[in-house]
């Protein structure tokens, strides 16, 4: 549907009174027919600043709208993306099964946006044969549904996502285990192919075949192990582009949650699964197993030593699309990583208990355990454990000193995606949160786009509450249409100007505490459901308010006051 007759119809009945448009008109190059192709109008964001205060309202009318003159329109309203399989069957999922993604074209559009799933990784054969065992869906594509619906920044709603609700959506499932950097076939030799970085330039050599070749904007985005896939492809993408003759698509990167640290753990451990080795040791076993491929600028500064080029930090100077709008999204997620090494917490890479959740709580009253309903759950999963000769996570038999029943109760605190033990948080860990902290920050000076909320949340983009975090005012989606904004469109040569006022670029938070910024996800006490304050929390974990507040050189008042508005 053509945006701009619906904006031309809305000022007819003046639905509503104030409607600002961000009309970005491409080049006279740029809209050159190519080949046969026919160019159609192009779609447009919006620029919802002065309707921010009643934006329900205004998106309930501008959706209400849309849907009376849908008869007016020749595009269906398709919301769900489609899967499409390579035609090139030789870049495959780890399994051999084919590689694929997921589309949802806008043909009234320019821009594209490309997702690049996260799942994080295996690095060894064993840790490749239990991820094979646990999480198959990351490696195979066996058991992909035909289609799937966009939440987040791939919504096709404008009330969920006002800025690039219109986009030709592609979502490119995570089933090479490699963080997008792999280069090796399965053969009889290779029990796994890890072909991440072939499979992105095997989808967008379709791509161009389905619209691509027309575009203004190629946005590639991801998320965790996608969102540093999107680091380690970004220029490959624009030289791919370049090779085909589409220089004139201008190629930005967007990697949320995918930042990471080659810091050292709080505590040594062995690297025997992908929880407990350390990241360093990890990446650097997995590029010799994977054959990675990695920026070639990147690998010339680290002298072929390619692990270096998994790290934000390191990879981002030596990128040539920074120029042309390379932007970095990150949120703080590297918080819940660091709760994991002092053993506090845990990411769930993947993984969603529905009605899973059991508490080996004593029975009202004591029953025989001659059956499976009037067993006591403790009592019927120490029997089974023995029985089936349960295997379970190694670290979890660990704490409980081998007494394994107890990893079948899953009662922790929970946040998103990020479960968290009550454990007490020592005076050591708490230094090392403060000095990561600020080692962190320290990453992050030149970057030239970001948003970094210091919320435990991992993945923020694809999350439909995506709206609703905010840093220092801004959120998300804004924070994104300012970047756009800010970019000068001269193809791949881009480079950034300054932003309209009252449009940052450089969004992160100052607050020194896990999970201080308000608008982070809320946290919930697993075994009763309810929510907790960040006060709750960090006491939960042992933070000593008197303390803390006499080594800051302040009233515990005052850290009160802080800890609760987030600041």
């Amino acid at each position: 549907m053509n945006l701009l007759w619906i904006y031309r119809s809305m000022e007819m009945i003046r639905v509503l009174l104030v409607l600002l448009v961000l009309l970005v008109l491409g080049s006279a190059e740029g809209r050159r027919v190519r080949g046969q192709r026919t160019q159609t109008p192009e779609s447009f964001p919006l620029d919802f600043t002065a309707v921010e205060g009643n934006m329900e309202s205004f998106m309930t009318q501008v959706k209400n709208l849309a849907q009376s003159l849908y008869p007016c329109s020749t595009q269906k309203l398709d919301q769900e993306m489609k899967l499409q399989f390579l035609r090139n069957s030789s870049v495959t999922c780890n399994d051999g099964s084919p590689a694929g993604y997921y589309i949802k074209e806008s043909r009234g559009s320019r821009r594209w946006l490309m997702f690049l799933e996260g799942g994080w990784y295996c690095f060894s054969k064993h840790t490749c044969d239990s991820r094979y065992e646990t999480m198959r869906r990351l490696m195979s594509s066996s058991k992909w549904p035909p289609t799937r619906t966009g939440t987040g920044i791939l919504s096709s709603q404008p009330e969920e996502n006002p800025h690039w609700w219109n986009a030709n959506t592609v979502f490119v499932p995570y089933c090479s285990s490699d963080v997008w950097s792999g280069s090796t076939a399965k053969t009889d030799q290779n029990d796994y192919a890890f072909m991440g970085s072939q499979i992105i330039q095997e989808v967008v050599k379709e791509l161009v075949t389905k619209g691509l070749d027309g575009a203004k904007v190629l946005l590639l985005a991801g998320s965790s192990a996608g969102g540093t896939g999107v680091l380690l492809n970004v220029d490959r993408v624009s030289e791919l582009l370049e090779d085909l003759g589409l220089g004139s698509v201008q190629v930005r990167g967007l990697a949320d949650s995918g930042w990471f640290l080659d810091h050292k753990q709080y505590r040594f451990t062995d690297c025997i699964d992908t929880i407990s080795c350390a990241p360093t040791e990890a990446i650097k076993r997995g590029v010799r197993y994977w054959n990675s491929v990695v920026p070639e600028r990147c690998s010339r500064v680290y002298n072929g030593e390619d692990w270096n080029c998994f790290f934000g930090y390191k990879v981002q100077p030596t990128l040539k699309s920074i120029a042309g709008g390379t932007g970095v999204l990150l949120n703080v997620d590297r918080v819940s990583e660091l709760l994991e090494d002092l053993g506090l917490g845990s990411v769930q890479v993947r993984g969603l208990a529905d009605s899973g959740w059991f508490l080996d709580h004593k029975q009202y009253r004591f029953t025989d355990c001659i059956d499976t309903i009037s067993c006591a759950p403790t009592e019927a999963i120490k029997r089974g454990v023995r029985y089936w000769n349960s295997v379970v996570p190694e670290r979890c038999s660990r704490v409980y000193n081998g007494e394994d029943w107890n990893c079948f109760f899953g009662y922790k605190l929970m946040v998103d995606n990020v479960h968290l033990t009550g454990q007490p948080v020592q005076e050591g860990q708490w230094r090392y949160i403060q000095n990561l902290g600020s080692e962190l920050r320290n990453t992050l000076k030149n970057v030239p786009a970001m948003f970094a909320p210091a919320c435990l949340s991992h993945e923020i983009i694809t999350r439909s509450y995506w709206m609703d975090i905010h840093v220092k005012g801004t959120s998300l989606p804004r924070a994104l249409q300012c970047w756009d904004r800010s970019l000068r469109h001269h193809g791949n040569s881009s480079s950034i100007q300054a932003p309209p006022r009252g449009c940052p670029l450089h969004l992160i938070d100052s607050c020194p505490w896990p999970h201080c910024n308000p608008t982070c996800p809320t946290i919930r006490e697993q075994l009763t459901g309810q929510e907790m304050s960040v006060i709750q929390f960090l006491t939960h974990l042992g933070f000593d308010v008197q303390r803390v507040a006499q080594q800051q050189g302040m009233e515990p008042h005052k850290l009160l006051g802080m800890l609760s508005n987030g600041t």
